[in-house]
């Protein structure tokens, strides 16, 4: 008779995913675990926490693509292992970013000929694209003080206060001094002519924006290129243009082909584009492009060869992935003018559905223009009962994310909220959102009656002349007992 037994291997335990041991216990968080756990419950462990994120289709807060095709999702993570910066291993991608280059320096009207090679690089952002463009300033302004003889240790750039971070990261890093442009009430972007008034002979250049952060107007770059151009006619200087194109590049030649803001200004040396804002790519590109070969010093351009063959390189950081630059052109050669036109226009037309909503609550006043970037910032026309920032707290309870932020210097006492509109944020999403707004409008309304109701019930109680001032714990007393009033306990169920 034969005799059969089960073999029992410790090795390979049966079990279910959430009894497992791994799950049981938490993890080491700031010190490497000594042991190695299986795949399976590493990843269930980091993809249950990655859920207590928002949803980043509905976080209006950002500029950032949130959304490509499934094509180029697998174009991505097809070339998630290529690094960038080795151009003899991979030249297919570094000719792809040369294409790109060219494309923006094109749709830039920057003044070279149909087989001319543009003067431009891809970077993680247009805060590396900034840092770039500004050492360029930077080093030529040094170089011409020299060779002049004068004093080159206290340069200095021109913005207006409505500024991103990433040009105080700049002033700060590379020591320049960073003189804004106030703003005021009502006015929240660079005023041209503050600008020019600001302007020495150590300015390395004056920083316009298209499309501010704040509301997403385009500055008047064409009007500070005038007055400019008449104060280093004046002078004897020739101080230069940068355009801040982060959020407003990839929109107004397609949308506002005939405003003059790019290379077609003679005094616009350099131009920064976020690919990963309107350009539709995910986080990760953007793109810095010289007018001519002469506005990039050629000394900061490093040679190396350790790679394989002599490769030039302009960037801060050093590796970094090819899949951004590869999306990059996937969405130029798939979109090309008309697409881009396509999907711009229908982010207008659902930022003007949002307008109108928000308009027609009556609680709110517009700061944002028509043009520009689609995006809607509005402001309480009364903030006595609540404020900006009660209701973007309260929005977070439907999912959405709305910034709520004060103006900078000397605009402060505003206060607004923003909603940026993506390729991804349909008409339907934006009658949501409005609708919500009001849930909430009405919800915070009905608060503030109550609390006044239950204030005004309390003075009343006490004798004439008798100064009221409550502590926080006589306010709760008094809040507890009034909805003690508003409860019919016999409709109580008794579950909680």
């Amino acid at each position: 008779m034969v005799i059969s037994a089960t073999r029992s291997d410790t090795g390979e335990s049966l079990h279910a995913t959430f009894a497992s041991r791994y799950v049981r216990t938490c993890l080491p968080r700031f010190k490497m675990p000594a042991e190695a756990i299986p795949k399976d419950a590493a990843y269930q462990i980091i993809n249950d926490e990655l859920m207590l994120d928002g949803n980043p289709r509905l976080n209006l807060a950002s500029f950032v693509t949130t959304w490509m095709e499934p094509e180029c999702d697998k174009l991505i993570m097809a070339s998630i292992n290529k690094n960038y910066v080795d151009m003899d291993e991979y030249p297919v991608t570094t000719e792809l970013q040369n294409r790109c280059v060219n494309m923006i320096a094109h749709l830039f009207h920057a003044p070279i000929g149909e087989e001319e090679t543009a003067v431009g690089v891809g970077t993680v952002g247009s805060s590396e694209a900034i840092m770039l463009a500004g050492l360029a300033f930077k080093r030529k302004w040094q170089n011409k003080r020299k060779a002049e003889g004068k004093p080159h240790d206290k340069p200095n750039i021109v913005t207006g206060a409505n500024v991103q971070v990433c040009w105080e990261k700049f002033a700060r890093y590379f020591e320049v001094e960073l003189k804004e442009v106030k703003l005021r009430e009502g006015y929240y972007v660079m005023d041209p002519e503050k600008a020019v008034e600001l302007v020495d002979e150590n300015t390395i250049c004056v920083a316009a924006i298209l499309g501010s952060t704040l509301n997403g107007e385009f500055e008047d770059v064409k009007r500070l290129n005038d007055l400019l151009t008449a104060k280093n006619k004046e002078t004897g200087w020739d101080t230069p243009i940068h355009v801040d194109a982060a959020s407003g590049g990839f929109i107004a030649p397609f949308l506002n082909p005939e405003l003059e803001w790019d290379f077609r200004l003679p005094l616009v040396k350099s131009i920064n584009v976020s690919g990963h804002k309107y350009g539709l790519v995910y986080a990760g590109v953007g793109w810095v492009i010289w007018r001519r070969k002469d506005d990039l010093p050629e000394e900061l351009i490093f040679h190396i060869n350790y790679l394989g063959a002599d490769q030039p390189t302009f960037t801060l950081n050093f590796s970094k992935g090819s899949s951004q630059i590869i999306a990059q052109y996937y969405q130029f050669i798939r979109l090309g003018f008309e697409g881009y036109k396509d999907i711009m226009e229908n982010c207008m037309g659902n930022a003007k559905v949002l307008r109108e909503g928000i308009e027609n609550t009556g609680q709110f006043e517009i700061v944002s223009k028509e043009s520009g970037v689609p995006l809607v910032a509005f402001a309480l026309k009364d903030s006595s009962k609540y404020t900006v920032f009660d209701i973007s707290e309260n929005l977070r309870r439907f999912g959405w994310i709305v910034p709520a932020y004060t103006m900078p210097p000397d605009a402060e006492r505003v206060a607004v909220l923003r909603v940026v509109i993506r390729e991804d944020f349909s008409r339907s999403l934006a009658e949501r959102l409005v609708a919500d707004i009001q849930k909430v409008l009405h919800e915070l309304e009905d608060h503030a009656n109550k609390i006044a109701k239950i204030v005004n019930v309390s003075v009343q109680e006490k004798p004439a002349g008798t100064m009221v001032k409550k502590s926080v714990q006589e306010m709760e007393k008094d809040i507890t007992k009034y909805w003690r009033k508003l409860v019919d306990r016999k409709k109580t169920s008794g579950v909680c």
